[in-house]
C-alpha cells in the first residue's frame, strides 16, 4: 500500500464522502479540506506549470496558492480552504476549451 503525504490521526474513520478529482474518485471524511482528501490518496494535487513538477500545496493556510484547483464550472479554489463536500468534480487544471 502506497504512503502517502497526509497520514490520518485515526485510520479507522469513515470516509463518507466521495468526490471526483480529476476523473477519479476520492473519499474524505466530515470536515476535511479538498487538499488533505486529494493528499491522503495521491501524492500530489497536480503538475507545476513552470517545471512539470508535481504540487502538493506548501502554506496549508491560503496564500502560496500551490494547491489551486477549478470546479467544474472553471471557477478557481483553493484546496486548502475547501471544504469536501458530496459530489464535488474537481480539475488539477484549467478546463480548456475542447473539454
Amino acid at each position: 500500500m502506497a504512503r502517502h503525504l497526509f497520514q490520518p490521526i485515526d485510520p479507522g474513520t469513515p470516509r463518507p464522502l466521495r468526490f471526483e478529482f480529476d476523473g477519479a474518485e476520492i473519499t474524505a471524511r466530515r470536515n476535511d479540506t479538498v487538499l488533505a482528501a486529494v493528499l491522503a490518496s495521491r501524492e500530489r494535487c497536480g503538475v507545476n506549470e513552470f517545471d512539470g513538477g508535481g504540487r502538493a500545496g506548501f502554506c496549508l493556510m491560503g496564500s502560496c496558492q500551490e494547491c489551486t484547483m477549478w470546479d467544474e464550472d472553471g471557477r478557481r479554489l483553493r484546496g486548502c480552504m475547501t471544504e469536501a463536500r458530496e459530489g464535488l468534480r474537481l480539475r488539477s487544471r484549467p478546463h480548456c476549451g475542447s473539454d
